[in-house]
């Protein structure tokens, strides 16, 4: 039987499991939880649908390209600003494209092999690094609240969802579940307190 943490695995485990490229189920995990995040900021900076799309799928394939040579050290920095630096960077291309006769910005060939958090300027917008962490935050909040509804049964999830998201009265809610209101409340406190638990840990996890 699988543990809690094998059913969902850390950030440092995934971005491992990257580095053998025919692993498609951890590249679609990985997909699946940044693909938002790197849209949202793109389209923040200005960009079209059709670039903000372009800038996930080119923002996947850096990866793709420079994960192997990605080693996790605190001393240097985060998984997060290497990634927002891939996405800054397939911002700004999008960006020069729009000039006319402008060629797309080289991606750095060095940024595997040293300074991989070197920053560069921010031509898409001075506010990007704020817009990147506030996405990151929600990203994480998403996370969450997906892992959580792995490890709980749909019901439980279905109350505090009516009576938190919906904003349904919790008689309303204990009546269409055939519940008692303090079960409502229950659900409720016990499930907040898990989400709040499971960001705290991927804000330590998530390298």
């Amino acid at each position: 039987m699988q543990t809690a943490d094998e059913l969902i695995p850390t950030r440092a485990t995934l971005l491992e499991r990257l580095k053998d490229w025919r692993d498609a189920a951890s590249w679609q995990e990985f997909f699946d939880t940044y693909w938002k995040l790197i849209y949202g900021v793109a389209r923040k900076s200005g960009l079209t649908q059709v670039e903000a799309e372009d800038v996930v799928q080119e923002t996947m394939t850096a990866v793709a390209k420079y994960i192997p040579a990605f080693k996790y050290d605190r001393k240097l920095g985060s998984f997060k600003h290497w990634l927002m630096n891939m996405t800054r960077w397939r911002i700004s291309d999008q960006l020069s494209q729009r000039m006319p006769g402008a060629q797309p910005a080289a991606f750095k060939e060095s940024v595997a092999e040293t300074g991989w958090l070197e920053r560069v300027p921010d031509p898409a917008s001075a506010n990007l690094d704020q817009w990147w962490e506030d996405a990151w935050e929600e990203n994480l909040l998403d996370a969450a609240i997906t892992n959580v509804k792995r490890r709980i049964e749909p019901q439980k999830y279905q109350v505090f969802d009516f009576y938190v998201n919906k904003d349904w009265p919790p008689e309303k809610v204990a009546e269409a579940f055939g519940i008692s209101v303090n079960q409502v409340y229950l659900a409720k406190s016990r499930i907040t307190s898990l989400i709040k638990e499971e960001v705290t840990r991927l804000q330590v996890e998530t390298i």
